[in-house]
């Protein structure tokens, strides 16, 4: 899994992709950075195991991750208030996503805030390989 971005601008979409990262964005941002530019923020996370992708874009996991965008919790209790749920089912899957790079949590005290760093998602399954073969977990 592979991790990039620090901007907090508006409009900041995290590109989930499955298998292959898109290299050159990345070594084009890691580029612009070393010589000394602002490049446009650029949040990556690419996995390598079908069950990873589906753990993020499970129901539940997708409920949490707009309610902590949209509402900023300041806790794990209230995040789990928000969504109506038992609050050791929401920490078990809070805990999964910051697994998972999709959150992060900033201490205060006892307290756990859940927080995300971007406002969207967008999810790049390739069903070909890149030389147009199927894809072996499609055999």
């Amino acid at each position: 899994m592979a991790t990039t971005g620090t901007d907090p601008a508006s409009d900041r979409v995290l590109h989930i992709r499955f298998e292959r990262s898109d290299s050159d964005r990345i070594e084009e941002t890691l580029r612009a950075i070393d010589d000394g530019e602002q490049p446009d923020p650029y949040f990556e996370v690419t996995f390598h195991d079908a069950d990873q992708l589906h753990r993020v874009t499970r129901p539940k996991n997708l409920e949490l991750l707009r309610t902590i965008a949209r509402e900023e919790p300041s806790g794990i209790r209230e995040t789990a208030r928000l969504v109506e749920r038992d609050v050791r089912q929401v920490h078990r899957n809070l805990t999964e996503l910051e697994e998972l790079g999709l959150i992060g949590f900033e201490t205060d005290g006892q307290s756990k805030r859940p927080t995300v760093r971007y406002d969207a998602l967008e999810v790049d399954l390739p069903l070909l390989e890149s030389g147009g073969e199927p894809d072996a977990a499609d055999a």
